[in-house]
């Protein structure tokens, strides 16, 4: 399998796998989203994307999915592995790239990971 496709295995589907992160997850929070984890016991971690219904209209809360599972797509390596992970955003919430959302993520998530001793190391 190629590492840059984004198998449906790899994303949260059911009710009940959403539920799961929302009650035993903990939160990342970030300007209008947050980022809730919990482990899955997989080797791989699996995305969900919950966008507030107060953001108007499909259109645009469509783009924010596919903008977000792009993100994911191209940056899986930053999110920690073994985790289930419901990306949920809220109104005001509006990039236009996976690279601002990267940008938006990448310091929340690097402070989880030094502060459970990920292992990553950078080469020298």
């Amino acid at each position: 399998m190629n590492p840059r496709t984004l198998p449906k295995t790899h994303l949260l589907r059911k009710n009940r796998e959403y539920q799961k992160v929302y009650r035993s997850g903990k939160r990342l929070r970030g300007d209008c989203f947050s980022l809730i984890y919990t482990p899955n016991g997989l080797d791989t971690n699996r995305l969900g994307i919950s966008v507030h219904g107060r953001l108007k209209g499909a259109v645009q809360r469509n783009r924010i999915k596919r903008i977000i599972k792009e993100f994911y797509r191209l940056n899986r390596e930053l999110l920690p592995p073994s985790m289930d992970i419901v990306f949920a955003v809220r109104k005001g919430f509006a990039p236009r790239t996976p690279a601002e959302i990267r940008e938006a993520v990448a310091p929340l998530v690097g402070d989880t990971q030094a502060a459970a001793g990920s292992g990553k190391t950078t080469p020298a």
